[in-house]
């Protein structure tokens, strides 16, 4: 009685079978191969006794962008979550967001804030008095994404005379640091103790975003732009209100009832 012995298939035609399967084995049984938005580099960092969570944006693979009012609606957004869900009715999935910085009583930025390479409000060289806000407490600054994809950080004077036009900025204030320095008006022991945020260009295309993950003060927060991120000029973006989103991570900074609406709304969303 003779037996029936399959016959492989040509190795020509095998190798094309292998080719065709191989991408849909690995899909099947290694985790993470899907098909998904490309991940930001964040991670929680301890502190001086505090926790916070950084947040890396790559400006050669990510695009940084700002958010205030609906283009549609003309509507501020107000919130991450309904920026989160505007860009996810349009097929863009939101990678990365936090507050842009201080606004006034209406809710508009209270210093300079350039949307897509227009001045929606101009740069704020008043000098207030510093027990009416942080936004006084000088020098303030600004934080800038240029048309060729450099970043940086200068305080608003700088910002002035250096004269290039920015494609992104917000500006608010104080500058945590300022050429490597902690901004002279910050107290060591001081008992001003709120959740923050803020910002620095580590170099022209890395940017590093911070939130504590607790009330910490500015000298304290400072040091950890300087002594922990290694930045040279940082910005303070504000206080009780802030947060960061991460996808996949979700919120840090603020509890959720201390958050009121924003006016500017920093983003990174997946690219197509």
């Amino acid at each position: 009685m003779s037996s029936h012995i399959p016959r492989l298939p040509h190795p020509p035609r095998l190798r094309r079978l292998l080719h065709l399967l191989l991408p849909l084995v690995l899909l099947a049984v290694v985790p993470g191969c899907a098909p998904t938005a490309q991940a930001l580099d964040s991670s929680d960092v301890a502190f001086d006794g505090q926790n916070y969570r950084i947040v890396h944006v790559d400006l050669k693979r990510e695009n940084l962008s700002l958010h205030w009012r609906d283009p549609t609606s003309g509507q501020p957004f107000g919130s991450i979550e309904t920026l989160r869900q505007w860009g996810e009715a349009r097929g863009q999935r939101l990678l990365f967001a936090a507050n842009a910085g201080i606004y006034d009583h209406k809710f508009a930025p209270l210093g300079l804030y350039v949307e897509d390479g227009k001045t929606l409000v101009p740069l704020n060289l008043a000098h207030g008095n510093p027990a009416s806000g942080n936004f006084s407490l000088l020098p303030n600054g600004v934080f800038a994404v240029y048309p060729d994809g450099h970043a940086a950080v200068r305080t608003s004077e700088a910002f002035k005379a250096d004269g290039q036009a920015a494609r992104w900025a917000t500006q608010s204030g104080p500058m945590l640091l300022i050429d490597g320095k902690l901004n002279e008006q910050f107290v060591d022991d001081s008992a001003s103790l709120k959740w923050r945020s803020g910002v620095c260009a580590r170099t022209s295309t890395d940017v590093v975003f911070a939130a504590s993950e607790a009330p910490v003060n500015f000298h304290t927060f400072g040091r950890l732009f300087r002594d922990k991120l290694g930045c040279r000029n940082a910005l303070y973006l504000d206080g009780s209100i802030s947060q960061l989103y991460v996808d996949g991570q979700g919120y840090a900074g603020a509890p959720a009832f201390m958050v009121k609406p924003y006016a500017g709304i920093f983003a990174v969303f997946a690219k197509p």
